[in-house]
């Protein structure tokens, strides 16, 4: 299929590597493909392919947009329209035909088909593209290839291409037990692409959270009149978002171009238009989408703001967020090389030369940063739950592991073992997040199908909205005020539609039916106001914040659909959400309500009530007139582990015991007990403890000695004295503050005749020895050393100061003494 030489459009860099490609395949069946952007791997390499298999040719895209472009690109090179024997097929929209020979899937649909028909039935070559991005879906459906090719497909080709050179991993993966897959590269740049230094000309905030600096917006738009003034051709300027792309839009605004947006929110057909020269030069304002796999034409110029915006997930909190960051330097290098596709280029970078050597050299892979439960539900009805045996090239961090298998448990989508169950693979074959998947089928039998589809299609396709208000953005999408979004919104509505089946639903306003949608969805978001505050109470035990000015103002109830947490703060803030009532949120989250008898340590002390929830959130409460004494012991025990052992009464005795047992078990170790909090909570008797009041009546010293084996009892004077008789007779304490170094602060005329400092805990006695004055005047572990080399500096200057008292020049031999000598008579 591939066109002859000569053939405009095919006389690519990649042209030369389809011979040992095609060896390497039919060898192997498996290889990769290195190719830097702009060599021509995305069009040529599956028509090639397509040319030496008799089946189809699968494609497999990480985005929607690149795939209806690349379909349209290969079929332009055999001067066919898209569905002949080049086709497209991605969520919502697909044109192929019985005579399609390569067809251009997203890397989600690749899974699905995958799911639901492992041994990919008419399918001789799979084809992953653009392997280091790293998406989940990348992962999964490299992982279920290979996995199809070692048990059901041998002869299955499967071909994973990158633009970058970390191909190693890639072929090691892709190999078998004695050798990693061919990697073939096809090197060369198109054309040479200028760098153009062009940092801000004042200081700019990094970013943080979704916040990026208006400043650095403004130097970008002023970035890109130069380049239009310099440069010539069409310029593509990467900003992390749909929100800068919007601002910085706004300030290019009387410019002798067309500036068109390009990112993942517009529908379809304006992310075409963004894919077609025009009559006038453009200004193609982008996401990451367009960084590689998918060519602007026309552009000779890229200003690049160095920023990215990536998945995080908030597993302590439940939420999931994007947040901007700096690009990674093999991402900004793939930017700059849109420049040159069509003819030599440059790159405005705006930042400095020092500030590329720092950037990191590749994006995380999404799996390590990512929400994973639906990543786990797939692998379930793949049969490898949590991955077991799979080929993944990055197991999953534990906690988001954890954290998924726990969320997909609650939804029963997963047995106790992790395995998928029925109404798990139902939830998965909707192709939406399993907590929106399980918003529509539970949501249908309650507001009616269609509904439900309308409010899961407003949740999952990522639309734009002018409003935080959910139900608003309904109808707006309803009245199609905003044609683009609505016609994304209905193919999506459509598609979920045919995913559950239709039942007969009562009639509720349509705030209910969103909020009740939501709250399956999402039961642990469902928010009320915290008393005497604008703020709220998630179920999940996080509050939420409204921004300022919102339609939702003063709602006691939520029904919170999209919420993230910035660095630093302590609450979320509120994205989008429905006002309801609480009957609704009752509804909704039933699998969080809970009234029982609750005995908790709460504001200090110890209280029993028998308490209404919906998970953290408190809807009654009355006080328990005789709660469980187990219960209440517990409580204390809670208590004195979250507030700490300042709770007891430490009296001298207990404060000194303790300081004495950690310097036996720092010098001596076991069986010396350690009196660390933890020992010691466990060591204490709470048996009789009901309040706070009784852990201060705790014996402190009793639990301590108790922690001493008794065969040790009788040593523990001997061992770690608590005072030392020193040559005078006086019996001075020793200070065990620091356990590592017992001290005994002394004066130095007391020691007069210790050759050596005794032992306590198994080390020498650290000596403070004093002037008579009472001031340090030398610290020693080693008085027979001191008195050799220390001692004579010391009398030296002492002798003087203090003539009255002895000075001897053999102090080891000399009595002690606590006196001075008398005054002599005149």
């Amino acid at each position: 299929m591939l066109p002859p030489p000569g053939t405009p459009g095919t006389d690519l860099p990649v042209r030369s590597a389809l011979p040992a490609l095609a060896d390497a395949l039919a060898a192997r069946g498996s290889a990769v493909l290195v190719a830097p952007p702009g060599t021509g791997k995305t069009t040529l390499v599956p028509l090639a392919l397509a040319g030496a298999v008799p089946g189809r040719v699968l494609v497999a895209e990480p985005r929607r947009v690149a795939a209806r472009a690349a379909a349209r690109r290969m079929a332009a090179l055999l001067g066919e329209q898209v569905g002949g024997r080049v086709g497209y097929s991605v969520r919502g929209d697909s044109r192929r035909s019985a005579a399609t020979r390569v067809e251009v899937v997203t890397t989600g649909l690749l899974v699905r088909r995958l799911q639901a028909d492992p041994e990919l039935s008419g399918i001789d070559a799979v084809v992953l593209d653009e392997c280091h991005e790293r998406h989940l879906d990348t992962d999964l459906a490299l992982a279920f290839g290979l996995d199809v090719r070692a048990a059901l497909r041998p002869e299955l080709q499967l071909l994973a291409m990158s633009a970058t050179a970390q191909a190693e991993r890639l072929a090691g993966l892709l190999g078998d037990d004695t050798r990693p897959a061919p990697v073939v590269e096809a090197s060369g740049a198109l054309h040479d692409v200028d760098v153009v230094w062009a940092p801000p000309a004042g200081p700019v905030d990094p970013p943080h959270g979704l916040r990026v600096d208006p400043r650095l917006l403004g130097h970008v738009a002023a970035t890109v009149r130069r380049a239009l003034a310099e440069r010539a051709g069409d310029v593509l300027v990467f900003l992390p978002g749909a929100g800068e792309i919007g601002t910085v839009a706004q300030q290019l605004g009387g410019l002798e171009a067309d500036v068109l947006p390009l990112h993942g929110r517009l529908p379809a057909a304006a992310q075409d238009a963004a894919l077609r020269t025009g009559p006038r030069r453009r200004v193609v304002l982008a996401t990451a989408l367009a960084e590689s796999s998918l060519t602007v034409p026309g552009v000779r110029t890229v200003v690049d703001a160095g920023l990215a915006r990536v998945p995080r997930a908030d597993l302590a909190r439940g939420l999931g967020s994007l947040v901007t960051v700096r690009a990674s330097r093999a991402a900004v290098t793939q930017r700059a090389g849109r420049a040159g596709r069509e003819g030599p280029g440059a790159v405005y970078r705006c930042w400095t030369p020092a500030e590329q050597d720092r950037l990191p050299a590749h994006d995380e892979p999404e799996v390590a940063v990512a929400d994973l439960t639906a990543f786990e539900l797939e692998l379930a009805c793949w049969g490898a739950p949590g991955g077991a045996g799979l080929p993944l090239l990055d197991p999953p961090p534990a906690a988001a592991q954890l954290v998924a298998g726990q969320t997909l448990r609650t939804l029963g989508a997963v047995d106790d073992e992790g395995r998928a169950t029925p109404r798990g693979r139902a939830l998965t074959a909707v192709g939406v997040h399993p907590r929106l998947a399980r918003a529509l089928l539970d949501g249908a039998p309650l507001v009616g199908r269609r509904r439900a589809a309308e409010v899961v299609a407003m949740l999952s396709a990522d639309l734009p909205s002018r409003s935080d208000d959910l139900a608003a953005t309904w109808r707006a999408l309803r009245s199609g005020s905003d044609r683009g979004a609505t016609a994304r919104w209905h193919d999506e509505v459509a598609r979920l539609e045919r995913s559950v089946d239709d039942v007969a639903a009562p009639r509720l306003p349509d705030d209910i039916a969103a909020g009740l949608v939501v709250g399956l969805a999402h039961p642990e978001r469902l928010a009320r106001r915290r008393p005497d505050s604008s703020s709220y109470l998630m179920a999940a035990g996080t509050g939420a914040e409204l921004p300022p000015g919102t339609a939702l103002s003063g709602a006691t109830w939520l029904a919170i659909a999209v919420a993230d947490r910035s660095p630093g703060r302590r609450d979320a803030r509120v994205r989008s959400a429905v006002a309801i009532d609480e009957a609704t949120a009752l509804e909704a989250g039933a699998s969080l309500h809970a009234d029982g008898d609750e005995v908790s340590w709460r504001d200090g002390d110890v209280r029993g009530a028998r308490v209404e929830r919906l998970g953290a959130i408190v809807l009654a409460e009355r006080p328990l007139a005789s709660p469980d004494p187990a219960a209440l012991t517990a409580a204390v025990g809670e208590g004195l582990r979250r507030e700490g052992l300042g709770l007891l009464t430490w009296t001298t005795a207990a404060r000194r015991l303790r300081e004495r047992l950690a310097a036996a078990h720092d010098g001596l170790g076991d069986p010396w007990p350690a009196v660390d909090d933890e020992a010691l909570l466990a060591a204490l008797d709470l048996s009789g403890a009901r309040r706070r009041a009784d852990l201060a009546r705790l014996d402190v010293v009793a639990a301590l000695r108790a922690l001493v084996p008794w065969q040790l009892s009788g040593e523990l004077d001997a061992v770690v004295p608590d005072a030392v008789t020193v040559p005078t007779g006086s019996r001075i304490r020793v200070d065990y503050g620091d356990p590592a170094v017992p001290t005994l602060s002394v004066r130095v005329q007391e020691v007069f005749g210790w050759a050596q400092a005794p032992q306590v805990a198994g080390r020498s006695l650290r000596l403070q020895l004093l002037s008579p004055a009472q001031r340090v005047v030398a610290t020693t572990a080693d008085l027979a050393g001191f008195w050799t080399t220390g001692y004579p500096a010391v009398r030296s200057e002492l002798r003087g100061r203090y003539p009255r008292h002895p000075w001897p020049e053999d102090p080891a031999a000399a009595p002690a003494t606590k006196r001075a000598s008398p005054r002599s008579r005149p």
